[in-house]
């Protein structure tokens, strides 16, 4: 199933003898190695050698050693190096800060330093209110981990996750234009992480908390939208949920299907899981069904957590118990946020007619795609080089442009629902097809529009603010000019 892809890329530069045919031999080598090549560049030409980078994709690192063996076994060719080109991505970082201000002579430093930026900071002493309007807070996001539940990778600690903080950092400037932080925190305590949080809230105009392991973040997320006055967005959580059923709603349309009248089964119930189930349920189902390590979700089981039992008690109104395979059978809908190769092909095959199938496990699903397009009308995934992939990016920039826009104070399911509506929307209906159920993570339209969507729904549940000064410190000319 898998292919070899961009995550694994190398360039090795070699030497090679000037023959007439040492560029085929160069390239079949890889070729029989099973490397995909996407580069061949001639950097040095010698009337004994030449020398050339080479660029591949691998199925692995381990792969990819094996491509760079094959080429130092051909004769009078020596490898010279090889670099693994996602390990050059992040040489450095991948973010930096950037002043938004000149600072060219002393006039720029007396009005963006000293003495003219005490005047700001009385101001905002005053109100402080005016720090949206006068800080990097109006446009500034925390990415908070503590490194407990990092992708696929488990409990690597703060310091190895922060390469996927800085990427989410990345993501959030490049779609949304929302400035974002990694701030990877140096314990797994809750009540520590909680209280970090706290303090440094006043920089933020939001927290988006990410890769906290199960169940710890559940406590967390829900402790820190009672404490703070901006939102708490667990992305793991609501991310995905959103994404999830902007997908559903749309592979609903594509087979003609009401939600009300499927069943849908739900594997895995971290946080992912649980989250998608919440939000699910204001779609009003016929019924959904939670599976997890142990099996199908019910009140009878007596090895379940607070969040389990709040699952059983609101899902599975038949009673049903047993494994995943008695779960699907008669099912509508399978949402795999789980573990890979859970699901069969026969066990597809006992879903209903025009079955959906969202098998999104990382990196490999819960089913192989092509077992279960045999039997299901809908196939999605969470890999980029399958259609419907589902990807939490198609979320979160446009939510918390819209959060920061709307100068939230929380986030709400009716925000969630208005962002999951959003993304379904920008697939209109001459595109709509069992192929295409969800928008490009990199279409220029999906976060304006979950944006512009998130922000209404903020504005409809906020109380009127007043149109005059409202005890603004600002000069009076400045303070409707500086809001958002």
């Amino acid at each position: 199933m898998p292919v070899p892809g961009p995550g694994y890329s190398i360039t090795v530069r070699v030497e090679a003898p000037p023959s007439t045919t040492a560029a085929g031999d160069l390239t079949s080598a890889i070729g029989r190695a099973g490397g995909v090549i996407t580069a061949f560049d001639v950097v040095e030409s010698h009337a004994d050698r030449i020398v050339v980078d080479i660029t591949c994709n691998a199925l692995s690192a381990d792969h990819a050693g094996e491509v760079t063996e094959v080429l130092e076994a051909l004769p009078g060719v020596r490898v010279r190096k090889v670099s693994d080109r996602t390990f050059l991505v992040h040489l450095g970082g991948k973010i930096e800060v950037n002043s938004r201000v000149a600072l060219a002579n002393r006039d720029d430093l007396s009005r963006a330093y000293t003495p003219g930026v005490a005047r700001v900071c009385t101001a905002i002493a005053e109100n402080p209110d005016d720090a949206r309007r006068l800080t990097v807070k109006r446009n500034a996001v925390a990415v908070v981990t503590d490194g407990s539940a990092v992708l696929g990778l488990g409990n690597i600690g703060p310091e190895a996750s922060m390469p996927v903080m800085e990427g989410k950092a990345a993501l959030f400037k490049k779609f949304a234009g929302v400035n974002a932080w990694p701030v990877c925190l140096d314990t797994q305590d809750t009540e520590e992480i909680i209280r970090a949080v706290e303090l440094i809230a006043p920089v933020y105009g939001g927290i988006n908390l990410e890769d906290i392991a199960a169940p710890r973040c559940f406590e967390i997320e829900a402790r820190l939208r009672e404490k703070l006055n901006i939102p708490v967005f667990h992305d793991d959580q609501h991310g995905t949920a959103i994404v999830v059923l902007g997908a559903l709603r749309n592979a609903l349309r594509v087979v003609e299907k009401d939600i009300t009248d499927c069943r849908v089964v739900v594997c895995g119930v971290g946080a992912a899981g649980s989250a998608i189930i919440r939000l699910l349920q204001n779609k009003k189902p016929a019924d959904i069904i939670a599976v997890d390590i142990n099996g199908i979700v019910h009140t009878g089981r007596g090895d379940t957590d607070e969040n389990l039992q709040n699952i059983a008690a609101t899902t599975n109104a038949e009673g049903r118990t047993g494994t995943l395979s008695d779960a699907v059978r008669d099912a509508d809908v399978f949402i795999g946020v789980s573990a890979p190769n859970l699901l069969s092909a026969d066990d597809v095959a006992s879903m209903n007619s025009d079955a959906i199938v969202f098998a999104l496990a990382n990196p490999d699903p819960e089913i192989d795609p092509l077992e279960a397009q045999q039997h299901a009308s809908i196939v999605a995934t969470g890999r980029s080089d399958y259609p419907n992939q589902i990807n939490n990016v198609l979320a979160f920039p446009g939510v918390f442009r819209g959060l920061l826009d709307a100068h939230a104070h929380e986030i709400t399911d009716d925000m969630m629902l208005a962002a999951s509506n959003a993304i379904a929307d920008v697939v209109d209906p001459e595109r709509l097809n069992a192929s295409f159920i969800v928008p490009s993570v990199f279409d220029n339209a999906v976060a304006p529009a979950v944006a512009d969507a998130v922000k209404k729904a903020a504005l409809a549940t906020k109380p009127a603010e007043p149109t005059s000064r409202g005890g603004s410190s600002l000069p009076w000319s400045m303070a409707e000019d500086l809001d958002f």
